[in-house]
């Protein structure tokens, strides 16, 4: 059974299993959202170990509610920009001051707030992911520095909340632990721009989005996917020469988070760029399954 991160001591007078039953009980809700909303992050998540998969899942909650802020969920209630706006400086505000109190009433943030404190995570991460998110209701086009930044933002510094996750119990020399930060910067890096290619139709004809600069989505070329797979394969190239100096209890898991977005990638370079803006490139769930298994024996980095 996972086990929920563990809570502070209950307060003087207070019945000593309140907080913690809280705690447990916001964990299974962060835990129910990745298994709703990823199969390809949930199943390498199973390869993590028991001390650290709860507080991915927590963080990866946190995540994926302020992404339905703005990508889904809250446009399609009817909320308008300036409400959905509204509703991700809340949730950004109340972040932070879970992160400094320990509790928060919504459970998504509270279970983040918990894991963040135990594993050294600060608003030196979590305030470039909300500006990132920010951006998303922005809908113009980027320049190459404000698509470096975005890419920081709302996918590196996860890449670095989940190392520190990975850390917190297993200090490493400061080299190692610089060489694992940019392993996992690029490792974000990659997935953000396979999620780009991937859902190129949804962003570009439904919420207006271009986020490679100097390309039109609507006249992608091949040679223009080819140069953006090149590029997400460097990043791919430069994190996997990290994973093996990752700690026991990720090591497997991000091998196969990082064999499962190499697949999707080289589907992408074998779909023709024309059919990028009519169909989601996806990978079938048995080849995912293949691809989780070898790396929970060991056959993938």
């Amino acid at each position: 059974m996972t086990r929920a991160p563990e809570a502070p001591a209950a307060p003087a007078g207070a019945h000593p299993t309140d907080l913690a039953l809280y705690t447990r009980a916001a964990h299974c809700g962060a835990a129910t959202i990745i298994r709703e909303y990823s199969t390809s992050f949930g199943m390498a998540t199973r390869l993590l170990g028991a001390e650290v998969r709860p507080r991915v899942e927590d963080v990866y909650a946190l995540v994926r509610i302020a992404d339905e802020v703005v990508d889904g969920a809250a446009a399609q209630a009817g909320l308008t920009l300036d409400d959905q706006r509204e509703l991700l400086d809340a949730l950004e505000a109340d972040t932070e001051r879970a992160m400094r109190t320990g509790y928060s009433a919504n459970v998504v943030v509270h279970a983040f707030a918990v894991t963040a404190r135990a594993a050294g995570i600060g608003t030196d991460l979590t305030r470039p992911f909300f500006a990132s998110m920010r951006r998303d209701l922005s809908p113009v086009d980027f320049t190459a520095e404000e698509l470096r930044e975005y890419i920081y933002g709302s996918a590196e510094v996860v890449g670095l909340m989940c190392l520190a996750v990975f850390l917190s119990d297993h200090p490493v020399p400061d080299a190692t632990r610089r060489r694992l930060e940019a392993g996992a910067r690029r490792l974000g890096a990659a997935f953000q721009k396979i999620n780009f290619l991937r859902d190129l139709a949804v962003d570009y004809t439904e919420l207006g989005r271009s986020y490679f600069p100097g390309i039109d989505p609507a006249r992608l070329t091949e040679r223009q996917k080819l140069a953006l797979v090149v590029d997400i394969d460097s990043d791919l190239g430069a994190a996997a020469d990290a994973i093996p100096e990752l700690p026991d209890n990720c090591r497997r898991a991000i091998a196969a988070a990082h064999g499962l977005f190499a697949e999707l990638s080289d589907r992408i370079r074998a779909t023709p760029a024309s059919e990028l803006l009519r169909r989601r490139v996806s990978v079938p769930n048995r080849t995912k399954l293949a691809v989780v298994v070898r790396a929970g024996t060991g056959l993938l980095r």
